[in-house]
């Protein structure tokens, strides 16, 4: 498995960085670690202390590039321990775009994001960077804001083929930790979802983590989707919540990924895997 995660100058893109390698511990997985520094020539100068002076500004960007270089460094050493190879990389251009780019060239299975907690706790919009790789991602993405032993996994579950494939994605990652997995699914009460329905999806749910080698315990509830999973995750003590881009949503289109997963990854601080099938 291929992993690029993303790192600037902020404690949370570092925190990700260890985050993802210790879910990826003695699993057969390679990081990509890599900053993604301004390109003086396309931005607009914002050090007003020497205006128009771009070389001052360049030196500027590339004294702090080599400080996140030396964290990345660091926290590459965490991967290390881990027996997981992390290799450090400084880029240049538009961080999104380049995210996106280097995801996509490098065929990665993976993206990982760190992100502010207060952008959950005061359910703020999430950063620009965050919100364009998470709309326009062809694969998997992972948003961290806190660093958390892997001990409790949440799966928002509703019986698509997206959620599936999240199992499916997630379980090999999961098995040498043997974390508690909770298997939620919510009888959604304002699309007016029988009953019988709710319990072949619960049930489905629940024989594939079973096909896979996990014991979850599965959870019925009814009422409002986003509600109910983030009260789920505000009471619980899960580490890591796995949301299929679509599968809390009834959108035919399959790449668009839905307002009710973006709504949670809002209002949790938690680690958040949001799936989404490469290509």
């Amino acid at each position: 498995m291929k992993v690029l995660v993303a790192v600037d100058r902020d404690l949370e893109s570092r925190l990700a960085l260890r985050y993802a390698c210790h879910l990826l511990e003695h699993f057969d997985a390679e990081v990509d670690a890599i900053h993604v520094k301004k390109d003086v020539g396309k931005i607009i100068l914002e050090d007003f202390d020497v205006p128009f002076l771009k070389k001052d500004h360049q030196k500027k960007i590339d004294e702090q590039a080599k400080e996140v270089e030396a964290a990345i460094i660091d926290a590459c050493e965490i991967c290390l321990e881990g027996k997981v190879p992390c290799e450090p990389r400084i880029l240049v251009g538009n961080a999104a775009e380049v995210i996106l780019r280097e995801a996509r060239d490098k065929d990665v299975d993976l993206i990982v994001l760190g992100c502010h907690r207060s952008s959950a706790l005061r359910e703020m919009l999430l950063g620009q960077v965050h919100t364009q790789v998470i709309n326009h991602a062809d694969r998997p993405v992972l948003i961290v804001r806190e660093l958390r032993n892997i001990t409790e996994v949440l799966v928002a579950y509703s019986g698509s083929s997206c959620d599936e494939a999240a199992l499916h994605f997630i379980s090999p990652m999961l098995l040498g930790k043997k974390p508690k997995i909770t298997l939620m699914h919510v009888r959604d009460t304002d699309d007016h979802e029988s009953q019988e329905f709710a319990d072949a999806c619960a049930l489905k749910g629940e024989s594939t983590l079973k096909k896979l080698k996990h014991l979850p315990e599965t959870k019925l509830i009814a009422g409002n989707v986003v509600e109910e999973v983030v009260r789920e995750i505000t009471l619980s003590a899960c580490d890591l919540v796995v949301l299929g881009a679509q599968g809390l949503d009834k959108s035919g289109r399959f790449n668009i990924l839905s307002e009710k997963s973006l709504q949670i990854i809002r209002r949790t601080t938690r680690p958040v895997l949001l799936y989404r099938p490469k290509g």
